[in-house]
């Protein structure tokens, strides 16, 4: 029975195959497929991949050759593969930044590893070092010391913490328990990503909308196995039942598009915008319109329009008649 496997997984493999071979010239294919740990006939597979390896122009010398008749394995012209990466000027600033930024995560605790690895860099990369000194790395406005601290200590001494948390989809703060997994940062804002027990699964938690947290002396106990959360789509990931609404945002309410999820931003004339976002609680966004005083104003779909002109109707009736409005 074969075992499905990724390119990825054996391209990974193929690189590493080279040098390995190269500097063992005519071992044995079953020592060799012992060693790399798969069959003597996925070495073979392998090794006639390489054949139709090598440096650009695809002529003959420019390929990789393989032999491994008799049982003996021989690799050639493969001397390019062997040598290590050199990291060139900008390769080598761009890794002493992102490593700086690195060591002064909120959540992560101070690495010896990561200090090593950048002390071996910046005496590698030389100059470039130096001009590294020169750019800032500046993910968001900078969180109380106090919060980073906890953040840390938690993380570090595997201990639950008590949120108070301002949830800005529902305008509402809550608190919770939560047992942090990590400090991630995602469109240049800082996340604890944990086990909340109120809701029973992983959330992310934005940093700067921590009212208060608490170490409490609880370990943390997340389930087991966790699935890591792709990010790679950003940090909202919705529901199947939110609405997609249009909005239309006055300059005075710009703000709404950098503080809040959106799906696509469209800049209209004077400095107006056009945002698509997804609201999980219509609530929330009819409390959003008339906060904004006519600086927000929904535009799609149809329903959601005409419910959201029903409720300020049904708000202005109530003020004309002097009740209070219903709340919404």
């Amino acid at each position: 029975m074969s075992t499905f496997e990724s390119a990825t997984a054996r391209l990974s493999r193929l690189l590493t195959m080279v040098p390995w071979l190269l500097n063992r010239q005519g071992i044995d294919l079953a020592s060799a497929a012992a060693e790399l740990g798969v069959s003597e006939q996925q070495v073979v597979d392998d090794l006639q991949v390489l054949f139709v390896c090598g440096t650009p122009g695809h002529y003959p010398d420019d390929l990789i050759d393989a032999q491994w008749e008799g049982g003996k394995v021989f690799v050639s012209n493969a001397d390019t593969i062997a040598r290590p990466l050199r990291l060139g000027r900008d390769e080598a600033l761009a890794l002493v930044v992102a490593l700086r930024a690195l060591a002064h995560t909120p959540g992560l605790a101070r690495s010896d590893a990561v200090e090593r690895a950048l002390a071996k860099l910046e005496q590698a990369a030389g100059d470039a070092a130096g001009a590294a000194g020169q750019v800032s790395v500046d993910l968001e406005p900078s969180l109380p010391e106090e919060l980073v601290a906890s953040v840390r200590r938690a993380l570090t001494e595997g201990r639950r913490v008590h949120l108070r948390y301002h949830v800005a989809s529902r305008d509402e703060t809550t608190e919770r328990d939560v047992d942090p997994l990590r400090v991630v940062s995602v469109d240049g804002r800082w996340y604890l990503e944990g086990w909340c027990h109120r809701a029973r699964g992983v959330r992310l938690f934005r940093l700067d909308r921590v009212e208060d947290l608490q170490v409490l002396d609880a370990p943390s106990t997340p389930p087991a196995d966790l699935p890591e959360r792709d990010l790679s789509r950003g940090a909202f990931l919705g529901s199947p039942d939110d609405l997609t609404v249009t909005l239309h945002l006055e300059a005075s309410s710009a703000w709404v598009a950098e503080s809040f999820p959106v799906e696509s931003v469209t800049e209209l004339d004077e400095g107006r915008l056009e945002v698509e976002m997804r609201v999980g609680d219509p609530r929330w966004l009819h409390r959003l319109v008339r906060r904004q005083g006519g600086g927000v104003r929904v535009v799609g779909p149809p329903e959601v329009v005409a419910e959201v002109v029903r409720q300020a109707r049904a708000a202005l009736d109530g003020a004309s008649a002097g009740d209070d409005p219903a709340p919404v």
